[in-house]
């Protein structure tokens, strides 16, 4: 979910949604969300969150049914809010309100954080997997494909890296790293502290994925430095591995590589007031710096290194879903 201003007040289709006709039902616009539309939804028996999404979901590699399926995995958890409703003829899905306060980027970059957010991952990616992939290999080159048929714009030299592209794809896949349910969107509004434990929230992009691509993305959407990336694979494995921060650091490359696209193609196609091309070029510009950087070399060799992870991490009980919310 990417911030933007909040919108105008709640679109009729909401008032067809069942489970939320409920007594003293009020509906209030939540800021945030770049591929669609969120609003609270105050009622005298509960609170909860309405998301109407975009028509350009399925350009944007959107499936909506996964995503709601996906959610109901992620919420057995305990990691994620439960699932009330999901009407996809009207484009709807309704969770549960979780009382907490919204991350931002700074929130990821402090250290006392690390821990607790390696510990949220790690919870989710023992849960049941999900019912699709995720792959941003793929997904780029989907993007791509999208945006040069289109005729959108496409940043400088951009097409100059696809030869690295396929050579770090090459890579990366040498190994055969078992893949997890993984989050893939991890930036900072997507994570809710009630001050007790963390809440993942908005799942349009799950998928089951190497779990380096969560580690790596999380670095990239928050700019993490890169002794903090460090950190935070070494929270997640239980200890330094220079494989699989290899790994962490080629996928937030591939991440600021293939979501530029994904603002190339909302610059494109989104009505909304925000400035997607410069949110894009923000992440061109720290790709490009890593493609003509010193670093890759060393990690394409690291990255072929055998990876040894266990076959699934002990997690704390799941906190029961009536816990921590409003």
């Amino acid at each position: 979910m990417r911030t933007a201003a909040p919108r105008e007040p709640a679109p009729r289709v909401l008032e067809e949604v069942a489970s939320l006709d409920r007594p003293g039902r009020r509906i209030e616009p939540l800021p945030g969300g770049l591929t669609n539309h969120n609003y609270k939804v105050m009622t005298d028996d509960g609170w909860f969150v309405a998301r109407t999404s975009s028509e350009h979901s399925a350009l944007l590699a959107i499936d909506r049914d996964a995503e709601h399926r996906n959610s109901v995995a992620a919420a057995s958890t305990g990691v994620a809010p439960e699932v009330i409703d999901y009407q996809p003829s009207l484009g709807v899905l309704v969770i549960a309100w979780v009382q907490g306060r919204t991350w931002s980027a700074a929130d990821l970059r402090n250290e006392k954080n690390l821990p607790r957010i390696a510990a949220a991952c790690r919870r989710l990616h023992a849960g049941p997997r999900f019912v699709n992939d995720f792959d941003m290999f793929a997904v780029q080159r989907r993007y791509l494909s999208i945006v040069q048929r289109r005729g959108f714009r496409l940043p400088a030299r951009y097409l100059e890296f696809m030869p690295t592209v396929d050579a770090i794809r090459t890579a990366m896949f040498a190994s055969g790293a078992a893949t997890v349910p993984c989050h893939n969107d991890l930036l900072a509004e997507n994570i809710i502290d009630s001050g007790s434990k963390l809440w993942l929230i908005d799942y349009e992009y799950a998928g089951n994925n190497d779990p380096c691509f969560e580690l790596g993305n999380i670095a990239s959407e928050s700019n993490l430095g890169v002794d903090q990336l460090a950190e935070l694979v070494s929270l997640y494995f239980g200890g330094p591995s220079p494989t699989e921060f290899a790994r962490a650091r080629l996928w937030a490359l591939m991440s600021q590589y293939g979501w530029t696209l994904w603002a190339a193609i909302q610059d494109g196609v989104s009505d909304l007031d925000f400035d997607f091309w410069n949110w894009g070029m923000e992440k061109y510009d720290r790709a490009v710096a890593a493609f003509d950087g010193a670093d890759l070399p060393r990690l394409l060799m690291d990255v072929r290194q055998p990876v040894q992870r266990p076959v699934q991490r002990p997690v704390d009980p799941p906190v029961q879903q009536g816990e921590q919310r409003a």
